[in-house]
């Protein structure tokens, strides 16, 4: 620390007197160009059905997705991320795999509508897709239906270069498997799109705060849960060894979920290691908030603003909220 001399010549109350001056001294800061917003995809047409949990939230068929991008375009919000619920589940999660996919599909509708404005990254997973909820192929070799993950790994690669072809900008593969960056690499490299950014859930906890986005994403396991994959909570050492791994395998971004337990953890991946991070503010800290704000508990607006401008001083850059719109609305002033 610097010897700094104390009161009364050193009053910190100076910097904060005038509004001027506390913009040109503020360290951090909120942009429209930071938030992502993602968005859920089922199949139909007319649909924007609000999710029971998660107010204001939707699940979209292609047609109201396009605007619904209109909507979040026309404030300044530029990156989508994309979960599809498809209208087939089986236990490999084949949908997932097919080029008229639900997810292939909205790409193409929002392509169409509003051209390369939109910047579309692809949840890449098998949790909607399969009929027993869990992220890949089941081992039933074991004896008690544990998670596949090498031999999910080709079909990971596979959904990615399928999403890539049909104009994804970016994958984001969220399954906590073991090699997922490496196969999801291999695979997008020998199909033609090196150029493809890969922003891998890296340091994912197997967390509470998911329930809401199970009603959203209609992916809740239909037996067990997801802590043989995802972090337990009570580790910080282990997600910098995750994160070593998936920048070592081809990872560009690397994600903290959830992000306000975890604030921890974003900073110690910032300190840690020289890649963007990014942040999910996922469904139930939503939920809270919105809970809250409609309880007249909280005023929404500047709780919303103070949480995400915390993840941004606790080393994120990139920002994945529901309340994208509002936010950038906000911003605009």
């Amino acid at each position: 620390m610097m010897n700094q001399p104390g009161y009364p010549n050193s009053r910190p109350r100076r910097l904060r007197h005038h509004p001027i001056l506390r913009q040109m001294v503020q360290e951090n800061y909120l942009r429209a160009q930071d938030l992502v917003y993602p968005l859920f995809v089922r199949e139909g047409s007319n649909i924007r059905k609000e999710v029971s949990s998660m107010p204001e939230v939707y699940q979209l068929s292609p047609d109201t997705v396009v605007d619904e991008v209109g909507k979040a375009l026309d404030v300044g919000v530029h990156s989508f991320l994309l979960f599809g619920i498809p209208s087939h589940k089986d236990a490999t999660g084949s949908s997932a795999l097919e080029e008229n996919g639900i997810v292939p599909q909205a790409i193409r509708a929002i392509r169409k509508k509003h051209g390369d404005k939109p910047y579309l990254i692809t949840d890449e997973c098998f949790c909607e897709y399969t009929d027993h909820g869990h992220c890949g192929i089941l081992n039933e070799k074991t004896g008690k239906l544990d998670l596949d993950g090498d031999a999910t790994l080709p079909l990971l690669a596979r959904q990615c270069v399928v999403h890539a072809q049909s104009g994804a900008d970016m994958v984001a593969p969220s399954g906590m498997l073991d090699g997922m960056v490496g196969a999801i690499r291999k695979g997008l490299d020998g199909a033609g799109f090196s150029h493809m950014p890969i922003m891998s859930y890296s340091a994912k906890y197997a967390s509470a705060y998911y329930g809401p986005f199970r009603d959203a994403a209609e992916s809740p396991p239909k037996f067990g849960d997801r802590t043989t994959y995802q972090m337990d909570g009570a580790n910080s050492i282990e997600a910098l060894r995750e994160v070593s791994l998936d920048i070592a395998e081809g990872a560009d971004i690397v994600m903290v979920k959830p992000a306000m337990a975890y604030m921890d953890i974003i900073r110690q991946i910032k300190d840690h290691f020289q890649v963007p991070v990014a942040a999910y503010c996922v469904s139930g800290e939503y939920a809270m908030i919105k809970a809250a704000a409609q309880k007249g508990w909280v005023d929404e607006r500047r709780i919303v603003l103070e949480t995400l401008l915390g993840m941004k001083r606790a080393g994120a850059s990139i920002l994945l909220t529901y309340h994208a719109i509002r936010v950038a609305a906000w911003l605009k002033g």
